[in-house]
């Protein structure tokens, strides 16, 4: 019995010995070379902000867990940033195709002029960039719990012949972890071959 409890002791220390090295080499490894995107060292949770859907289906911090997300703020009758942005982003999902399904992106469009972009709307918009795209508004102040936390700005012009306006908004895609966390962002100019680099480098230091 006491070589039995010697045995169980030293296996103990053992796994407890492994535990500790494998997290003090998740916590020493090197963050991978990044040729555009910002890593964040800790990622930061998002708030609990409340949307909806081109079905108008609810979401929130939810429906973002489990899987990676890049997401985008722009509206349907961008002239130029948000197709541009889009077909980028199609790209980028196309080039990713050899990952494992639970490590390739799903694509978030958040609308922020929901006054113009229906579901509707929204659902003609998204889908034909990608039919796997979602398109995901709600009333300024649950879009603001969003945008305040990431930090994008956005501003309704005014009103112009035949009451058409424009909106200004930050032109950045934020990735979100699996854990519905703020991990990174990628600035402007996009470049598909350039986030799918650096994307691929992020997922592959988080596994």
């Amino acid at each position: 019995m006491k070589r039995h409890a010697v045995l169980a002791i030293l296996l103990a220390a053992a796994l407890a010995g492994a535990a500790t090295s494998w997290f003090a080499l998740r916590a020493t490894r090197a963050p991978p070379v990044l040729e555009q995107a910002t890593l964040f060292d800790a990622r930061r949770p998002l708030p609990d902000f409340r949307l909806a859907d081109q079905a108008l289906r609810p979401f929130g911090r939810d429906q973002l867990r489990g899987h990676w997300t890049l997401m985008f703020f722009g509206f349907t009758n961008c002239p130029d940033v948000c197709p541009t942005t889009l077909a980028t982003l199609s790209a980028v999902r196309r080039q990713l195709a050899d990952l494992p399904a639970a490590e390739q992106p799903a694509v978030v469009l958040v609308s922020v002029d929901p006054a113009r972009d229906t579901p509707e709307a929204l659902a003609r918009y998204v889908q034909h960039f990608d039919p796997q795209f979602l398109g995901v508004t709600g009333p300024p102040p649950s879009l603001e719990v969003l945008t305040r936390d990431l930090g994008v700005a956005f501003s309704i012009g005014p009103p112009a012949a035949g009451g058409n306006y424009s909106v200004d908004h930050t032109a950045a895609i934020f990735l979100i972890d699996p854990d519905a966390a703020f991990a990174a962002v990628f600035g402007s100019p996009h470049v598909a071959a350039v986030i799918e680099r650096d994307y691929r480098g992020i997922v592959a230091a988080a596994r």
